[in-house]
């Protein structure tokens, strides 16, 4: 039985080390942070999904181009990483124009067809579905079936719809991310449970997600899920050296105290070259064990359509 992982990079300006967008942080991904990733990849002659954020590609096209030689897949993160801008707020039409500005600047850059996307920080709501199907694209990687970080990140109450979400790849229905349906949006779940599967866990919790890999596996032994993970390019620069100010990002107590400080304070560990060895050992284990690696793209071309 074959197996499949399917790594996936959201790439953006947002520096975790000051919790906040930075043109500085852009231009640390575009010379450090992005090489480092697609040299990893090149190791192990692998293809992966890069979902670009519109504003950023628009700022730094070169961090779109650079990936083109290896057969990577340049997909949307939407326009804005903005908070007050994410998907659960924006109406039906916003949506749609977020999207095209997004996928006409990516496919400009390109010269490739933009395809798929994944929502910034997971936000969507009930117009999500159909502005993508509209917008032209044919595949959604904005849920985490059975994750639970309803407090720690922002739109949280919205994710506890995670919870309930199908594991395997499904057609959604035409108003709901979460649920199945018949229509011809493909949604290629974040890999999860319970606890997060991502390059920040990884970073933060090493042995955590090597008995998440050995659980996931024995999963896709049983009903063929493929893995997903996502990782940030973000995640392998490093802004220490210089003075640490946590923005600010809502005027709530709660969410700021949640999401900004204690979240902030923790996401910082094993940041820059530190988290390489942690990456090529997460993707050794999958090599081992004999998974293909694909594009998101690749994968609902082969599997889904």
């Amino acid at each position: 039985m074959s197996k499949y992982c399917l790594l996936t990079n959201d790439v953006e300006t947002h520096s975790i080390w000051f919790n906040t967008l930075r043109d500085e942080t852009g231009v640390k991904v575009l010379e450090e942070g992005m090489p480092l990733l697609l040299e990893i990849y090149k190791k192990f002659n692998i293809k992966s999904t890069f979902y670009f954020v519109g504003d950023m590609a628009e700022k730094f096209p070169d961090v779109v181009k650079m990936i083109l030689p290896f057969g990577h897949e340049v997909a949307s993160h939407g326009w804005t990483h903005e908070v007050d801008q994410a998907f659960d707020v924006l109406s039906f039409e916003q949506q749609k124009e977020h999207l095209m500005r997004s996928k006409n600047i990516l496919e400009d850059i390109s010269k490739q067809k933009v395809v798929s996307f994944r929502a910034p920080a997971l936000r969507v709501n009930q117009h999500t579905p159909r502005a993508l199907i509209e917008t032209g694209f044919e595949s959604d990687s904005s849920v985490a079936s059975q994750r639970f970080d309803a407090f720690l990140s922002f739109g949280g109450l919205k994710k506890l719809n995670w919870l309930r979400a199908p594991r395997l790849p499904y057609q959604t229905a035409a108003d709901n991310l979460f649920k199945k349906g018949n229509g011809p949006l493909i949604e290629i779940p974040l890999t999860a449970f319970l606890f997060p599967f991502v390059g920040t866990t990884m970073r933060l919790f090493p042995k955590i997600t090597s008995m998440q890999q050995r659980l996931f596996n024995l999963e896709t032994g049983m009903n063929k899920k493929p893995l997903v993970f996502d990782v940030h390019p973000n995640e392998f620069i490093d802004e220490h050296t210089e003075n640490r100010v946590i923005a600010r990002r809502t005027s709530n107590p709660i969410k700021y105290l949640l999401s900004d400080v204690i979240r902030g304070k923790m996401k910082v560990k094993n940041l820059g070259r530190k988290a390489i060895p942690l990456y090529e050992d997460f993707i050794g284990y999958y090599v081992d064990q004999g998974y293909e690696f694909l594009t998101v793209r690749e994968y609902v071309k082969r599997h889904v359509r």
